[in-house]
C-alpha cells in the first residue's frame, strides 16, 4: 500500500458514494483554500491500484517549514485502512518538511439525543488508534475550539417528505413556522453582487453574539468555489404589503364575527357559538396589534424590500449542512430563520439528499446555548466529533520556534 498524491478528477469520483463525506472534503473546498492562500493537495492510500481512502489535506508556510491540516477527514468506507493511512501521513509530512500535522477527524465520537442525553457508546478506538502512533489528542472540549464546530447537530431527512416535514419538527417549531407563513415573508438567494448584503446581517450578529465575521471577500470566494452546491438565501418583507396582507385578514375575520353575531341573535344561549366569539375577538384585537406595528415599520423602513435573515447552505450528495446566518433582532417577530430551515430541508429531501447538517452548538446541555435552543426546534440529534489531533515530525525544532515566537510577543 502506498499513500500517494492523485488528481482532483480521481479524487471527487471516489468521493461521490461515500457513505459519510463533509463539504470541507471537496474539490471546491480546494478551490476556496487556494484562493485563502493556502496549498491543497489530494491523497490517497492505494491497494492494487485501487483506491482505499482519499484526503484534502492544505499546507500553509509558517516559520521553520509547513503546516499540514487534515478538516474532516480522510474519507473512505474502509475503516481497516485508517492505521496504515494515518502511519504513511506522517511519512508524508516529515518528507514535506511539516513541523505541526493538524487532523481533525470527522467520524463520530458518540451520539447524544436531542437534549444531551447518550445514545451510544463512545467510540475509543479511534482515540486510541491515533495517540498509539504519536499523535496528541487536544482532549474533549465544549464550545468552539480555534473556530471549529466540535458539536454538530443534525436532523434525518429520509423517509421525510415535503409535506410531513413540519410534522417532524418539535411542539415549538411546528407553532414557529406556522406563525412564520402568517407574514407574507419572502425567499430568494443572493447573487455575487448582493453578497454585501449577507455581510451586513452576519456583522450585525456577530458585533451582537461578540463572535469574529469572515470578511467580505471570504464569502465572495466561498461563492465562486461552490458555485451551484451553495446558496446564500435572505428573507425579505415589504411592509407595505405585509400592512396590506394585515387588512384584508382582519376585513375577513370581521366578516366571521358578523356571522356569528348574527347566529348568536337566534340562538343566544349557545355556549359554543359564544367561545367561538369570544376567540375571534381575541384575534381581531391581535390584529389590531400587529397592524399598529406594520405602521411604525412602514413608517422608520418605507415600502422596500428590507431583509430580516439571511443563511447560507451547501448541498453534497451526503448532506445539505447549514454554514453560516445572520438576523436583525428588531425583526425577530417575524420568525424568519425558521422560514430559511424549512427551504434548506425541503431542497434536500428534492435533490435525494438523507441528512441535515445544522452544525455547530457548544456541548453544553445546561440551557445556556441559544443555538441549541434554536436548532432543537427542528427535532434532530447531537454528534459530538473527536476533535483535534496533533503530531509533530521535528518536536524539538517546533518547540524551539514556540518559545522564540513566544518570547517575540514580549517586545
Amino acid at each position: 500500500m502506498a499513500l500517494i498524491e492523485i488528481s482532483q478528477e480521481r479524487f471527487a469520483h471516489y468521493c461521490q458514494n461515500l457513505k459519510r463525506h463533509s463539504f470541507i472534503q471537496t474539490p471546491e473546498m480546494a478551490k476556496l483554500l487556494m484562493k485563502r492562500g493556502a496549498e491543497p493537495h489530494f491523497l490517497g492510500l492505494e491497494k492494487d491500484g485501487k483506491l482505499k481512502i482519499a484526503a484534502l489535506i492544505f499546507l500553509q508556510k509558517v516559520l521553520g517549514g509547513w503546516r499540514l491540516e487534515l478538516n474532516a477527514g480522510p474519507n473512505t468506507n474502509y475503516p481497516e485502512y485508517l492505521k496504515e493511512f494515518y502511519s504513511q501521513l506522517k511519512d508524508y509530512a516529515k518528507k514535506h518538511h511539516v513541523i505541526e500535522c493538524v487532523v481533525k477527524p470527522y467520524d463520530d465520537y458518540q451520539q447524544f439525543d436531542s437534549n444531551g442525553n447518550p445514545l451510544s457508546e463512545t467510540n475509543e478506538e479511534l482515540i486510541e488508534l491515533l495517540t498509539s502512533l504519536g499523535f496528541q489528542h487536544d482532549g474533549f472540549k465544549t464550545g468552539y475550539p480555534e473556530g471549529e464546530p466540535v458539536w454538530h447537530y443534525v436532523k434525518k431527512l429520509e423517509g421525510i417528505t415535503p409535506s410531513r416535514l413540519p410534522q417532524s419538527f418539535s411542539k415549538k417549531g411546528k407553532a414557529l413556522l406556522k406563525k412564520a407563513n402568517t407574514f407574507g415573508i419572502t425567499l430568494r438567494s443572493l447573487n455575487r453582487d448582493e453578497l454585501h448584503h449577507f455581510k451586513e446581517i452576519t456583522t450585525a450578529t456577530s458585533d451582537r453574539r461578540d463572535y469574529s465575521d469572515k470578511s467580505l471577500s471570504y464569502y465572495q470566494d466561498f461563492y465562486d468555489s461552490f458555485g451551484e452546491y451553495c446558496e446564500f438565501m435572505v428573507a425579505t418583507l415589504n411592509f407595505n404589503d405585509y400592512l396590506t396582507n394585515l387588512k384584508q385578514k382582519q376585513n375577513q375575520l370581521w366578516g366571521r364575527i358578523e356571522k356569528l353575531d348574527n347566529e348568536l341573535m337566534i340562538h343566544p344561549h349557545s355556549e359554543k357559538k359564544q367561545n367561538q366569539l369570544r376567540e375571534l375577538s381575541s384575534q381581531f384585537e391581535t390584529f389590531d396589534v400587529r397592524i399598529s406595528e406594520a405602521l411604525d415599520f412602514l413608517k422608520e423602513y418605507g415600502a422596500k424590500e428590507m431583509i430580516l435573515a439571511g443563511s447560507l447552505f451547501l448541498y453534497t450528495p451526503q448532506e445539505a449542512v447549514y454554514l453560516f446566518s445572520g438576523s436583525y433582532p428588531e425583526f425577530n417577530r417575524f420568525y424568519a430563520p425558521a422560514l430559511l430551515q424549512e427551504h434548506a430541508m425541503l431542497d434536500a429531501i428534492a435533490k435525494g439528499i438523507k441528512t441535515y447538517n445544522f452544525l455547530g452548538i457548544t456541548g453544553e446541555f445546561d440551557g445556556s446555548d441559544g443555538v441549541l435552543r434554536f436548532k432543537q426546534n427542528f427535532n434532530g440529534y447531537i454528534l459530538q466529533k473527536p476533535g483535534t489531533f496533533r503530531y509533530y515530525p521535528r518536536p524539538m525544532l517546533f518547540q524551539s520556534i514556540q518559545f522564540i515566537k513566544k518570547v517575540l510577543r514580549r517586545y
